[in-house]
């Protein structure tokens, strides 16, 4: 039998939180088995999250206590590195902003506006403003700059494949100022091409499709099962169960062949990013 490989505590929270609980359990005598028996996740799930391929849900983290007998040390901790990974961004978001630094590949739709990886600050600021109108200055340059933060992950090495199909219109729609716009677009193109990239547009013309509905993101990683994530105003979903993730994948299938080609598409948004700045000559 093959040494049990024994994940680094100190990769990732996530690997932090799968190995105490490994040791706690261990320590109590119980096999995997035996621990998931009195909780509704399966022995695989905990066993991810033992290694360090899942975050703790709290749930999980609950029962840990109570099972384990650990006087709640994992709630209180969770609740603290929960906290520290929001760190301006919502909290449904926060595992997801958590596990795309981890992700091998990331692709992502939207109908109505650009995905964050992609955003300059002042379409971020914008979008942030127009959801929390009524938030102070300092939340709002929180929320900005952890949005900001987070595209340093193209920055790495050997960034994660990136795959974006976009709706023509969102490239349309005015959000900025005519120059403004024309920057944001040529930022998009720029970052697109910088990390081989893939950015695909639904043209305005075409028929309704299953992610019409919401922004949606596939996400793979080396040594875990792959996530989707969809997202509506002030709440987010990750999905982990097979048959939603393998259905998902079909629909984004469907979507990536209905589209442009990505160079008919890095076309289109040039020739936008031209249409703005023709209107801010007009000004």
């Amino acid at each position: 039998m093959p040494p049990r490989k024994d994940p680094d505590a100190s990769a990732s929270v996530p690997a932090f939180f799968g190995a105490e609980l490994r040791f706690k359990r261990e320590e109590q005598g119980l096999t995997l088995q035996e621990f998931a028996d009195g909780c509704f996740y399966s022995v695989a799930f905990i066993s991810q999250i033992e290694m360090g391929e899942r975050r703790m849900p709290p749930a999980i983290a609950r029962y840990a206590d109570q099972r384990l007998d650990t006087d709640g040390f994992f709630v209180r901790r969770l609740k603290d590195a929960r906290k520290a990974a929001r760190a301006g961004h919502a909290e449904y978001f926060a595992d997801v902003a958590e596990m795309e630094k981890r992700a091998e590949t990331i692709e992502e739709s939207d109908p109505l506006l650009i995905p964050g990886l992609l955003q300059t600050e002042e379409y971020a600021r914008r979008l942030v403003r127009a959801s929390h109108p009524r938030a102070s200055r300092q939340s709002v340059d929180e929320k900005v700059a952890a949005r900001m933060s987070r595209a340093k992950l193209f920055e790495r090495p050997n960034p994660p494949d990136f795959w974006a199909i976009l709706d023509e219109m969102v490239i349309r729609r005015a959000v900025l100022p005519p120059e403004q716009m024309a920057d944001l677009l040529d930022h998009i193109t720029t970052v697109i091409r910088s990390i081989d990239g893939v950015l695909q547009f639904l043209p305005c013309n075409a028929s309704v499709h299953p992610l019409l509905m919401s922004p949606t993101r596939l996400m793979t990683f080396p040594d875990a099962p792959p996530l989707v994530y969809t997202e509506s105003l002030y709440s987010g979903q990750l999905i982990d169960e097979p048959v939603l993730v393998k259905q998902f994948r079909k629909s984004y299938d469907l979507l990536r062949a209905a589209a442009l080609s990505p160079e008919a598409s890095l076309a289109l948004i040039s020739a936008a990013a031209e249409d703005f700045r023709d209107d801010r000559q007009r000004e």
